[in-house]
């Protein structure tokens, strides 16, 4: 197990935990409620850190939060759903008209 990094705050870490989990890396977060005893204890100690359950992941992991944290490109294209045909715009990967996951393979 190893840390991967430390979240500004706790939404933004559960964000980036579920972002890890659906891309198949296990991981886990530390310091959930530690926020309360800032103060007592240094800040930085205090912060929401994400653990990697699998220190090969590491690479992996960080090419995706780093993703995660920038966007898409100012320029990217929109997408059409391969069931729906529904036009989506990039920064979306599930459909939501009919829940298909963008297939980056076939995008249009």
């Amino acid at each position: 197990m190893k840390k991967l990094t430390r979240a500004p705050n706790l939404i933004t870490a559960h964000h980036w935990v579920n972002v890890l989990v659906t891309a198949g890396i296990g991981c886990e977060l530390h310091n959930r409620y530690l926020s309360g005893a800032m103060g007592e204890i240094p800040a930085d100690q205090c912060a929401p850190e994400i653990w990697i359950l699998d220190d090969r992941d590491e690479v992996l992991a960080t090419g995706i939060l780093d993703r995660a944290r920038t966007g898409p490109t100012t320029n990217a294209r929109a997408w059409r759903c391969q069931q729906c045909g529904e036009s989506l715009e990039a920064q979306f990967m599930v459909c939501w008209q009919c829940g298909t996951a963008r297939d980056p393979l076939n995008d249009e």
